[in-house]
């Protein structure tokens, strides 16, 4: 007696299943870390990316994956190791996808001779694990005692992480600049604290850094420029109150009994922000900045008596003023004491390019920088934030993980001998997983000589050679320069080792993940674009117009044209009066 059929998913839905759709799942991820294998190292190439809206022109890994809108559930996930990679360390996000990728491909043989994911897994995250170790080992400290044994790792990671960059020939003007707005922090060294202000124009030269709070001009009205535009200490007064005459609301009701009450009520009005201005002087600011509109009155109220303000402030820059200054954010002008005012070194306006700004230095409570980006085109300014975000993050990585690692392929290449190393003491199934991934970390090496115009195969045999014949030969890497091999420690190409350890951990935690995966379920989407707001029996609007109309006329024997129901004297619309 044959058993009824369970229908337990819905119609349509896909599902697929087992060794095929494991190999599916693979060769997903291999498409997109072929995307973007070409932007890798110095010599990678840019992408340009057009969502419809804007292009954005990138070599930077997590900004090509978000980009590219990827739409397979699996491939997902080394979008999600490059973004993380991204804010973790902020360099190393195309090598994260790329070792993922290779692991996979690299895993697919076993998947269709049939090893079971659960071996492959547990082999994957051993091998991970003794690479983790072992960069740990090799990771070198750096200096720390003195200011210039660490101020040059730190220009020298900050090199390295600008090579690849768009920006990498002003490696000379923005290194030193990374540095110094890093080592005006705290030791916190929260990032943001510092920010970037593009301004379009100019040559890229000509951008600098601001060792504390600069922000645009914002809108300003009448009297601004008799305002003083520098003070030397001045008391700084932030406000989250808007400083202008407020128009009554449209429902808003006022009875008299005498017309002389009318001057009463508007007399009123005028002594509310007369208040409001006098408690902002009376309180000793010289620079009064506020998040909301301050008006043409209190304008020219503040210019007259030597005071400086700005209205319309941006969030995120009211927020490093408060941090910077010490000053406090007021919600009223009511109450107002000197200790929630903050103070500054100086404070000027300065004219940059077509622009001017509000710049704060020597600011006491906390240290700031801000860095103005110059350029000739938006896209090329874009991409150069984008390549300061990642060098500034390398450097803040570097103090805190206090060692480094030689660039180039080096790392990856030394690591992968150690683990075939290892491999040959592992009996069974094991053996072949682990020296699969073993091969697979030289894929850095391996694509950074192919972006370059090299030949791939002679310069993984030269390090493969040097590597495992040369008592001194762990730091050897590509030399991007000439296609052989050099030593990257001795040519100061560095890495903060946390780069390395998590890409290496990233990636072979997405590859277990890809390979943990036995079913893939696809729901289907609903067949009507009109059935979003409406039951399932529903009819879309258009059709349930179509009949009344329909109704209506056949009511008077007549077909369909156009003529409204009773009742219905008019309607306007497309093709209505």
């Amino acid at each position: 007696m044959m058993k009824p059929g369970i229908i337990l998913l819905r119609e349509g839905t896909d599902t697929s299943q087992g060794k095929p759709q494991l190999i599916s799942n693979i060769n997903a991820c291999q498409v997109l870390s072929d995307t973007i294998r070409t932007t890798l190292g110095p010599r990678g190439m840019d992408k340009l990316v057009f969502d419809g809206r804007k292009a954005t022109i990138s070599n930077d890994g997590a900004t090509i994956v978000k980009l590219l809108d990827v739409a397979h559930p699996a491939a997902k996930t080394l979008v999600d190791i490059s973004i993380s990679q991204d804010a973790e360390v902020g360099d190393g996000t195309t090598s994260v996808v790329l070792i993922a990728g290779e692991m996979l491909r690299l895993m697919k043989p076993f998947v269709e001779e049939g090893v079971h994911p659960q071996v492959l897994m547990r082999w994957v995250r051993y091998a991970s694990k003794l690479a983790v170790e072992k960069v740990q080992e090799l990771a070198i400290p750096f200096d720390q005692v003195t200011r210039t044994g660490n101020d040059e790792m730190l220009l020298k990671c900050a090199s390295t992480a600008l090579n690849s960059k768009l920006i990498s020939t002003h490696q000379d003007l923005f290194a030193p600049m990374i540095v110094d707005a890093i080592r005006s922090l705290d030791e916190d060294i929260g990032l943001d604290l510092v920010a970037v202000k593009k301004i379009p124009g100019g040559d890229v030269r000509q951008s600098f850094l601001v060792r504390g709070v600069a922000f645009k001009k914002t809108f300003s009205y009448a009297g601004f420029e008799q305002m003083q535009k520098m003070f030397v200490k001045p008391k700084i007064l932030l406000l989250n109150v808007e400083l202008e005459l407020k128009s009554e609301k449209e429902n808003a009701e006022v009875r008299i009994s005498d017309p002389d009450q009318y001057q009463s009520i508007v007399d009123a009005e005028w002594q509310v922000i007369y208040d409001k201005l006098d408690s902002c002087v009376k309180c000793g600011a010289n620079i009064v900045l506020s998040k909301l509109p301050i008006g043409d009155l209190a304008t020219q109220y503040f210019a007259d008596r030597g005071l400086f303000c700005a209205g319309r402030v941006e969030e995120g820059d009211m927020k490093r003023v408060a941090k910077a200054t010490g000053a406090s954010m007021q919600t009223t002008t009511n109450g107002l004491s000197d200790d929630i005012l903050g103070s500054c070194g100086l404070f000027e306006e300065r004219q940059v390019g077509d622009e001017r700004f509000n710049v704060m230095e020597d600011c006491p409570t906390a240290k700031t920088a801000t860095i103005i980006l110059r350029g000739g085109t938006e896209q090329f300014i874009a991409e150069s934030e984008r390549s300061i975000h990642d060098a500034l993050m390398v450097v803040k990585r570097c103090l805190s993980s206090k060692a480094v690692v030689a660039g180039g392929g080096a790392i990856e290449m030394e690591v992968s001998k150690f683990l075939k190393e290892k491999a040959l003491t592992i009996e069974g199934k094991g053996q072949l997983i682990v020296d699969a991934i073993a091969k697979s970390l030289e894929v850095i090496p391996r694509q950074l000589s192919e972006n370059a115009g090299f030949d791939s195969t002679d310069v993984l045999s030269a390090l493969r050679r040097k590597h495992a014949h040369d008592p001194n030969g762990k730091w050897y890497g590509v030399n991007i320069a000439t296609g052989g091999v050099c030593d990257t420690y001795e040519s100061g190409v560095w890495e903060p080792s946390a780069n390395k350890i998590n890409s290496i951990a990233a990636a072979s935690e997405a590859a277990c993940v890809i390979l943990s995966i036995d079913e893939t379920v696809r729901n289907p989407k609903s067949q009507s674009p009109d059935t979003g707001m409406m039951g399932p029996g529903s009819k879309p609007m258009s059709n349930m117009m179509g009949e009344a109309l329909d109704v209506a006329n056949a009511q008077k024997g007549g077909s369909r044209s156009g003529n409204l129901g009773k009742g219905v004297s008019y309607m306007k619309g497309r093709g209505g009066g």
